[in-house]
């Protein structure tokens, strides 16, 4: 049972240095300073927050949630924690100190003026004062940035029953469903399929906007488009989310919130707009998903499922050089995603229901996937614990990512401060609510997995049943008659998606 790391010492600072420093206020605002925060222990075992709370600052009880945090492959640095910790405690005593003495030879001038005594000295030594509260106003506000850059890179610990390992190589194969068809011809891959459908055109995209793009045309849109209302009909009509449309765009705030920020902005495309900073989104899971920032749910309203399609916008800085050919990696994609915000006690049983439900659309379309449990090594950042469903893709042989599902716990709620409140009426304060996501499914990986397992021997591919009623009743997508006016062979409209990379 992991939490967050991120609710850190809460009353580290005090009121008055709230007040005066531009980086506590804003972290005040983020419901990390300056309210007392009730939690519970079996929500937030092992988290820095609940460690400090009920074991108290010492080393022993950081090494507990160090050992957590290091199944994930992340050092927590116990020495610098505890440093700064010291360091708050001297800053905050002396400028209590200082603020107290102060204010007491100022009570002492009005009562020195009114019986005619000279208070000059004493004027000059409030002023004195006042420039050394300052210079420890100054120090507490570098205290603050230190603090603020530590917890905002600390991620979630992992789930207990997470298989501890250190990569994707120690990932756990929960079962297969499906079985890989076989084939009485060479198999295409969906590059191949999509050029001899006229359908995918990388280099077209290429010159409009660089590599890792691609236009698609004609039905091989059509079906695009299909898969994103077959997805959000099923889980809307199927599976009881509530459709939401979000902004494509978002700002700072809204990416801290879901953890992308500060630790992903490599990953982020960034735009401005007179001197604001705003973020093409990478996932539907950060708007929608903030939809509850800044919020106290009743317990009634609890579960909340969203669903949303959008696209996505990633800059795939850590892939170079990786899935060059075809749709697998672009930076534009779009994707049905699905967010439940649970009560905690509900969190797994949710994560179990969530991931059933991108398994559904797998199996309506009668795709073979595989269930993995990720270990420790290769969970992401804000998650707790993470299924990953892989689509056979019969061109590479091989499985690959369609589908991951998270249970965040406490993380992100905790960053976004989104609570509610508790039926019971014994309870104390607000509770932070569990935070769910997955890919529902991700479009252009599944338009892959389509083109690739239902592809004929003379070019053509079958659409599946359960899409034909929202391709016009088609079964077929023909393939496009060769022209003797072109000298091109199919694939070669994405030649120089080889050369430059795809997705």
């Amino acid at each position: 049972a992991a939490g967050t790391a991120f609710a850190f010492h809460t009353s580290i600072f005090s009121n008055h240095l709230n007040s005066v420093s531009p980086f506590a206020t804003k972290l005040q605002r983020m419901g990390m300073l300056g309210r007392k925060r009730h939690f519970s222990k079996l929500v937030l075992k092992g988290s820095i927050s609940s460690m400090f709370q009920s074991k108290g600052r010492t080393p022993e009880a950081l090494k507990e949630t160090a050992a957590l945090l290091a199944r994930k492959k992340f050092d927590l640095d116990i020495d610098a924690i505890l440093a700064i910790e010291a360091e708050r405690k001297v800053v905050q005593s002396k400028a209590n100190e200082l603020l107290h003495e102060r204010n007491t030879k100022s009570k002492s001038i009005g009562m020195l003026k009114s019986k005619g005594e000279d208070v000059s000295s004493i004027l000059e030594e409030v002023e004195g004062l006042k420039s050394q509260v300052q210079e420890y106003e100054a120090k507490m506000k570098d205290i603050e940035v230190k603090l603020e850059h530590m917890l905002l890179n600390i991620p979630n610990a992992p789930h207990e029953s997470s298989p501890v390992g250190s990569d994707e190589t120690e990932n756990v194969e929960i079962y297969k469903w499906g079985e890989p068809k076989t084939f009485d011809f060479p198999v295409k891959d969906h590059v191949d399929v999509g050029a001899g459908l006229k359908g995918m055109d990388f280099a077209a995209a290429t010159k409009i906007s660089g590599a890792r793009f691609v236009t698609l045309q004609g039905q091989v849109a059509q079906l695009h488009r299909a898969l994103a209302q077959f997805m959000l009909d099923t889980h809307v009509e199927k599976h009881g989310y509530s459709e939401v449309y979000v902004p494509y765009i978002v700002n700072e705030e809204t990416l801290i919130g879901t953890g992308q920020l500060p630790k992903f902005a490599d990953d982020l495309f960034m735009t401005g707009h007179q001197d604001r900073k705003f973020y093409l989104i990478p996932t539907a899971e950060v708007p929608v998903t903030n939809l509850i920032r800044d919020t106290v749910l009743a317990q009634d309203e609890l579960p909340i499922k969203y669903t949303a399609h959008t696209p996505c916008f990633r800059s795939e800085a850590g892939s170079y050089g990786r899935d060059t050919r075809g749709l697998i990696r672009q930076h534009q994609f779009e994707k049905v995603e699905l967010v439940q915000i649970v009560h905690p006690d509900s969190s797994y049983q949710a994560l179990e229901e969530l991931t059933g439900h991108a398994e559904a659309i797998l199996k309506a379309l009668e795709l073979p996937y595989r269930k993995m449990e990720l270990c420790t090594g290769d969970l992401g950042f804000g998650a707790a614990k993470t299924y990953d469903l892989e689509v056979w893709l019969p061109a590479q042989n091989t499985y690959r990512e369609i589908s991951s599902c998270s249970n965040c716990e406490d993380f992100q709620a905790q960053r976004m401060k989104a609570r509610f409140k508790s039926s019971d009426k014994n309870a104390k304060g607000n509770e932070l609510v569990h935070t769910l996501n997955g890919s529902g499914l991700a479009i252009g990986r599944t338009l892959v997995a389509i083109l690739e397992n239902y592809q004929r021997e003379d070019g053509s591919v079958e659409i599946p049943k359960v899409l034909r009623s929202y391709m016009g009743g088609k079964e077929v997508i023909e393939a496009a008659p060769s022209s003797s006016s072109s000298s091109k062979k199919p694939g070669e409209a994405c030649a120089g998606d080889r050369r430059e990379g795809g997705k």
